[in-house]
């Protein structure tokens, strides 16, 4: 019972946050609204005893990815005026789009649901969730049948860190750059000139 009631209360505060998220005028409160969001959602994980996407979701997204935008919305200059422009001349197409994941969706419940081995897969024994824990289970998965995917992943995501470093550090002409070697070249004679003023001249 105890569990139930803190299931709905998880479930029900996280769809209010994403619902204030996209019907927030403010994009701040859009993204503390979603940083809420993620805890609800990380306390539903641990409601299904996946401790460790609870844990993923607490400290990538909430303590990066979230941080990260909200300081980004912060620092940027919005025009809050300009970005409601035109919200009624889209709206028929985002509704139709809408439309479709909501059948789309249906669609994957009722093919699940209407299936002629449905109820053999949910009648299906499932391992005793104590004998191995839920990051062990995980691991190995990740590193024995999907070790090649795991690692073309991660060679995506080195190719895209390096394309953005290479795209930062590009010639560009009349930007200042620090440049070690001469720093380190220069001599007390280049670098500073002493100036003997009048009293009452100036410079």
């Amino acid at each position: 019972m105890i569990e139930g009631l803190v299931f709905y209360l998880f479930a029900a505060i996280t769809v209010a946050s994403g619902v204030m998220v996209v019907s927030s005028r403010n994009p701040v409160y859009s993204v503390l609204w979603l940083i809420l969001a993620f805890f609800n959602a990380a306390g539903l994980f641990l409601l299904l005893g996946a401790e460790f996407l609870a844990m993923v979701l607490v400290i990538v997204y909430v303590g990066a990815v979230a941080v990260l935008f909200l300081f980004v919305v912060m620092l940027l200059d919005i025009n809050y005026l300009r970005l409601r422009e035109g919200f009624m001349q889209y709206l028929p197409v985002g509704a139709l789009i809408g439309l479709i994941l909501v059948v789309e969706l249906l669609m994957v419940y009722g093919g699940w649901k209407f299936a002629d081995d449905a109820p053999l897969s949910v009648a299906s024994r499932t391992p005793d969730p104590t004998a191995i824990s839920n990051t062990d289970a995980l691991g190995r998965l990740l590193y024995t049948d999907y070790a090649f995917l795991f690692q073309a992943a991660g060679l995506v995501l080195l190719v895209a860190m390096v394309g953005t470093i290479m795209l930062t550090h590009r010639t560009r002409t009349g930007v200042r750059k620090q440049v070690i070697a001469k720093q380190n070249a220069r001599t007390k004679e280049s670098s500073v000139e002493i100036v003997k003023v009048t009293s009452g001249g100036g410079i």
